[in-house]
């Protein structure tokens, strides 16, 4: 069986490695809910315009946490 999945955007995390692994996962935590409630609106990170209507949310946790992100096109 083949599938074929489409070309997106995605968010790449990398937290600094000196940060304790329960704020890592504290910030893990908080990053899967901006994805679950964006399901929740129908959509999906398949969405042309998945990076644009997280990006806000995401730095907030970015200054809040202290991690960095590129975006990667896979």
């Amino acid at each position: 069986m083949k599938a074929r999945i489409p070309k997106h955007r995605e968010f790449i995390i990398a937290f600094p490695e000196d940060m304790a692994q329960s704020r890592q996962d504290e910030a893990w935590d908080k990053l899967n809910q901006i994805v679950e409630d964006y399901k929740k609106e129908g959509k999906s990170v398949y969405t042309p315009t998945f990076i644009e209507d997280c990006q806000a949310k995401v730095d907030a946790l970015k200054a809040e946490y202290g991690f960095d992100y590129t975006i990667e096109l896979r």
